[in-house]
């Protein structure tokens, strides 16, 4: 059982995540590869809004995704757009990246490669970790002016659609570690993070979310 404490806590963490972006048109949108096809269903109502003409989906697989993607995340969402009406012409695979990291550097590597010109970039992620993926891409990629989407759902609607609720928690404390010890090892931007935010991310550590933290040296 989760206790009615911890669902607050993550709660504070979700809507903190949020980065609350009007999505407007980009030169290119990027999909984050995840356990979540949601990604690539939103980046396709997107496409269809006329927000971008090209669209990188990339992500190899993880120790949560080789079961259900085997052919890798970025394929998956590219068979899944395709299978919703987005011309093959509109999308590339960026198959190799395993972190958000590599997901921003290596997109921009393949859009260079093919002579993409880049002045923004709808970022499309999962819900819980707009806040990471834009704080990353700003970091990695700061001359190109990025916009936050994901699927416009609340956390129990989230849940509802994984169907493991302490998965989600899980990666929620994950998402948030990864916001307070990334800047000073130089993966992303440093964004101020409000007390209640800091305290509900120790709280869930405590009670043992914690499935997702990285280690720390």
């Amino acid at each position: 059982m989760i206790s009615a404490q911890a669902w607050s806590d993550a709660q504070q963490l979700w809507d903190f995540q949020q980065m609350r972006h009007e999505p407007r048109p980009c030169s290119v949108a990027i999909g984050l590869g995840s356990h979540d096809l949601g990604v690539a269903d939103v980046t396709v109502d997107l496409y269809r809004r006329g927000m971008f003409p090209l669209v990188v989906f990339t992500g190899a697989t993880s120790r949560t995704t080789r079961d259900r993607m085997p052919r890798g995340e970025a394929e998956h969402y590219r068979e899944r757009a395709l299978e919703l009406g987005v011309p093959d012409s509109a999308i590339l695979v960026e198959p190799n990246a395993r972190n958000t990291g590599e997901n921003i550097n290596f997109s921009r590597a393949l859009l260079a490669d093919r002579d993409v010109t880049v002045s923004s970039v709808l970022l499309v992620s999962k819900p819980y970790e707009e806040r990471r993926a834009y704080a990353t891409a700003r970091k990695l990629w700061p001359e190109v002016e990025f916009v936050s989407a994901s699927a416009p759902m609340t956390l129990t609607e989230y849940v509802d659609s994984i169907k493991d609720p302490r998965l989600v928690l899980d990666m929620l404390v994950g998402a948030q570690q990864r916001l307070l010890i990334y800047p000073e090892q130089g993966f992303m931007i440093r964004q101020d993070v409000p007390d209640s935010v800091a305290v509900a991310y120790e709280r869930l550590r405590a009670a043992g979310f914690t499935s997702r933290l990285v280690p720390v040296p």
